[in-house]
């Protein structure tokens, strides 16, 4: 008697390199498809950014980017020797990063929970810039395997041996972290003590009840002020990436949660800190009403900071975690 046949098993997460590059070409088909027609018949699926208006520039531009993405795809899984074509999926990435910029800065409609008044949340566009997000990590993953199977190496590991321990890189990466947050915390605390450096208005800075919520009034009225302690929990994850302990903790979701700050912090820091610096100088508003130039250019300033010592600790502790590849 002939024995049955089981089902082939669904591909495993550990199997990436064989299947990213298919994958890779059946999302950008997918985003580009959705794309096309929210051009022809409006916006819709969250693809109008920009335009309102039946065909828009952007849903248009966005197919035709998507579409050629998918036929790069498609060059990936048919030229496995061809280098220069991982390099060219290196800013499929980053045109997909772009995209889904809004989901990777997506905590902050937790000020729709915590405060009043808040714009509401566009569900179909944070949606539609999540899956966004999802393509940057499978042509991140596409470009990777093939760059490794052009130059001959493993395609799991790239041929690399574990990483050392962490040392002084990782612990420096971290202490520039938290000390980035430090001067943001510090004004923010001290302004709900009653202490007022850089304001220049009257009533209360940092805090305004028509926008915040009843918690955060009551917090603020006892010197805690909501945007200090998330601040605080940033420093936090830092530390928890470059010391000891910080093993001990799951390491996925550090890791994507340390990404996500860098990746949002680091461009949102840059650009406050240069409207702080052009208003410091008097190029133009500070578009704080109420508080001084320096208030924008020094705390806010920081989040940049913070993002590119993030990212840094980010991938020490990424490559300090990596094993012993068993399959080279």
């Amino acid at each position: 008697m002939t024995p049955k046949r089981l089902p082939a098993a669904w591909p495993s997460w550990a199997d990436w390199p064989s299947w990213a590059g298919r994958a890779a070409l059946l999302w950008s088909l997918l985003y580009a498809t959705g794309a096309a027609v929210a051009a022809l018949t409006g916006p819709a699926f969250g693809y109008a950014l920009l335009g309102k208006g039946t065909g828009t520039t952007v849903e248009a531009a966005v197919a035709v980017l998507y579409g050629a993405a998918a036929v790069l795809a498609y060059a990936l899984l048919h030229r496995p020797r061809a280098r220069r074509l991982s390099t060219a999926a290196w800013s499929v990435v980053a045109l997909d990063l772009a995209s889904g910029f809004g989901a990777l800065l997506s905590p902050v409609h937790l000020l729709f929970f915590l405060s009043r008044n808040q714009p509401p949340i566009d569900w179909a566009a944070l949606a539609n810039q999540s899956v966004a997000v999802l393509g940057a990590v499978l042509w991140g993953y596409a470009a990777l395997a093939h760059r490794r199977g052009a130059r001959g190496t493993c395609l799991h590991c790239g041929g690399r041996a574990p990483a050392a321990a962490m040392h002084g890189g990782g612990t420096r990466a971290g202490l520039v972290a938290v000390a980035a947050l430090v001067p943001y915390a510090a004004l923010k605390t001290a302004w709900a003590l009653g202490v007022t450096p850089g304001f220049t208005g009257t009533g209360r800075p940092g805090v305004d009840p028509e926008y915040t919520s009843d918690l955060g009034l009551r917090l603020y009225d006892h010197g805690v002020d909501v945007t200090a302690v998330l601040a605080v929990l940033g420093m936090v994850l830092a530390l928890a990436l470059t010391r000891p302990w910080g093993r001990r903790l799951p390491r996925l979701p550090l890791l994507a949660l340390g990404w996500a700050g860098a990746g949002a912090l680091a461009p949102f820091g840059a650009f406050l800190a240069a409207v702080g610096v052009l208003a410091w100088t008097g190029a133009t508003g500070s578009g704080v009403a109420d508080h001084a130039p320096w208030v924008v250019a020094v705390a806010y300033g920081g989040f940049s900071l913070y993002g590119l010592a993030l990212g840094r600790a980010t991938l020490l502790h990424q490559r300090s975690a990596r094993r012993a590849c068993d399959r080279c």
